[in-house]
């Protein structure tokens, strides 16, 4: 054999097939997302820091520092101008004039193939950088998931790669911009996983888990490597007694997480019913955090210094307390009256406090058995955060990585997983799938109900049936019914709209008796349709008629104005069409051939 076929057929040939394998590809794809999430997670911090200056007059992190040397009208003025600013600008460069964050990824990721369009991301990020620079108490995090997520899903559109790639392309710049935001590649992997994509496959922990490192060395690169949070000493858990402490703690933080998601919701409702325009209502949110701000300005902006300054025990208690309930009112405010922003932030805030507060009251009671208000404190971010994110893995994660300290992870499991739990018994779902239901969306079924909604009525509707018109002599409709597909007559009208249906059932003593036949006719007999529908329908709503009115075979028709009869949707047929693109989705998600399932389509 020539040395040329050799080498084309031992070398070129398995090249060509390794770099056509959909992991290479993902894995190629993956570090160009994380880098580019990286830099538009450094890109939106410099973003704040200069609408910061302008309306500040400084760029520095230590916000709250800064403020007390400016005038009091200063500090009211410019969230309040601000505000009006980011109304006008969500009303006319965002859809539906709301903001967007983590609960639009998620949305996506379910139902929407991971399609999310990257103009609308980068108009987002404007209005949550020039947000928190005004000083809107939120959080940066989100946006910077959301920006992320945007970039992957841009370049699966580009390359026009499928449902699957896609959803992890979106959860590749996820995972990239939380490790860029917090340095935390571990916990910026299983946030994509537990919060986006919904699952631990290889086919797409792999690359995401590159994403997310390489998102990491970029923002090492720019910042340092430095965790999100100045830490003090490590410390030690002093004694096992100290653990039912720590899981008293996780109660407390559930209460505080409720009573921050509740707030938020709280406020959005009293909005909604103020006789303003939606683009003024931020302006006024604003005024109301410049107010909070002359007493507390540590509530202005993401709060770092204040959670800094709640770690290294330089707050005294009625301080710690006093800011739980005002950072709590800040972000309820600016987020329900429409600033941009997130909640991991002000999450992480009000656990600080939380924590905090509760370590000093630990510690004066049993002295001999605390480890340090410090301990309690992160403790205390990792439980509140968890719960409002509905994420404990990921958050849990967040605070080894940052602490590097075992034991104290432990006592952060315990208060983290009692938090989520406690949470999820009383308030019932976290933030972000929260804020979803109020839009009208839910996520229950995930991935499967995205698969129903895509697959349209139109694409399993049975086009056989039998029809009479109104007039339609009794022993007409006995003839017809012999014969009629599934033992129904459905009545239409001259311009063919359903007006009722007519089985064996219905004609009752006219089945037999046929003394009357002179005298009824179908219209008599027919009974009005129990529901039907629409040939834009999609198989999620059949399942709900079929279980609401209990009737196989439900009649499709044009639309509910028209209501001209085209076809019966069968429920068997239904279950088969979902069963089928099920089967062909689990195996692109495990990355097989699926030659079976594109027979079937």
């Amino acid at each position: 054999m020539k040395p040329r076929r050799i080498l084309r057929r031992h070398i070129v040939i398995p090249l060509r097939r390794f770099g056509r394998n959909d992991q290479v590809v993902l894995s190629v794809l993956a570090v160009v997302i994380g880098a580019a999430a990286a830099g538009a997670a450094i890109a939106f911090r410099d973003a704040i820091a200069g609408v910061q200056w302008l309306s500040y007059g400084f760029s520095s992190e230590q916000v709250a520092t800064e403020i007390r040397a400016l005038a009091w009208w200063h500090v009211v003025i410019v969230p309040t101008l601000g505000g009006l600013l980011i109304g006008l600008f969500v009303r006319f460069a965002l859809p539906g004039g709301k903001p967007q964050g983590v609960p639009h990824v998620m949305e996506a990721s379910a139902l929407r193939d991971g399609r999310m369009s990257l103009t609308i991301g980068i108009r987002a990020a404007i209005a949550s950088a020039a947000s928190i620079g005004f000083g809107a108490s939120v959080g940066r995090e989100g946006p910077v998931v959301h920006l992320g997520a945007s970039l992957g899903s841009w370049v699966a559109k580009r390359l026009h790669l499928g449902r699957v790639l896609a959803r992890t392309l979106l959860g590749c710049g996820v995972a990239a911009g939380v490790a860029a935001s917090f340095n935390a590649p571990i916990a910026g992997t299983f946030f994509a996983l537990e919060v986006v994509v919904g699952h631990y496959a290889l086919s797409a922990f792999a690359p995401i888990v590159i994403a997310s490192v390489t998102g990491t060395l970029i923002s090492r690169a720019h910042y340092g490597d430095f965790p999100a949070f100045i830490l003090p000493e490590t410390w030690s858990i002093v004694s096992f007694w100290e653990f039912p402490a720590f899981a008293l703690l996780g109660l407390v933080s559930a209460v505080a997480a409720i009573l921050f998601m509740r707030s938020i919701t709280f406020t959005e409702d009293v909005v909604g019913k103020l006789p303003l325009p939606s683009w003024s209502t931020p302006a006024f949110g604003g005024l109301l955090l410049g107010l909070i701000a002359l007493a507390f300005p540590e509530v202005l902006g993401v709060g770092y210094e204040a959670t800094d300054a709640a770690l290294s025990d330089l707050y005294p208690l009625w301080l710690l307390l006093a800011l739980i309930v005002a950072k709590t009112a800040a972000t309820a405010i600016c987020l329900g009256s429409g600033f941009a922003g997130g909640v991991f932030s002000p999450s992480l805030f009000i656990g600080a406090m939380v924590g905090g507060a509760f370590g000093i009251l630990a510690t004066q009671t049993f002295p001999e058995l605390s480890s340090g208000h410090g301990a309690y404190t992160i403790i205390g971010m990792g439980a509140v955060t968890g719960a409002v994110l509905g994420a404990p893995i990921s958050t849990i994660l967040m605070i080894f990585e940052m602490t590097n300290d075992y034991e104290l992870t432990i006592a952060v499991m315990l208060a983290t997983v009692i938090a989520s739990v406690v949470t999820q018994q009383i308030h019932g779902r976290s933030f972000f799938l929260a804020q979803l239901e109020r839009r009208g969306v839910s996520l229950r079924g995930g991935h499967q109900a995205g698969l129903m909604r895509r697959i349209k009525i139109s694409s399993v509707m049975d086009d056989r049936f039998s029809s009479v018109s109104p007039l339609t002599p009794i022993a007409e409709v006995r003839l017809k019914l012999q014969s009629a597909p599934w033992g129904e007559l459905f009545v239409l009208d001259a311009d063919n709209a359903l007006c009722g249906i007519i089985t064996y059932a219905d004609l009752h003593e006219a089945a037999f008796d046929t003394s009357h036949d002179s005298e009824i006719n179908a219209a008599d007999v027919a009974r009005a349709v129990p529901a039907v529908l629409q040939l834009s329908d999609h198989l999620e709503a059949a399942v709900q008629v079929y279980n609401l009115t209990g009737e196989p075979h439900v009649p499709v028709v044009a639309d509910k104005k028209s209501m001209v009869m085209r076809g019966l949707a069968h429920e068997h047929s239904v279950m088969l069409a979902y069963q089928r693109a099920l089967d062909t989705a689990r195996a692109e998600e495990r990355g097989e051939a699926t030659s079976r399932g594109q027979r079937r389509r």
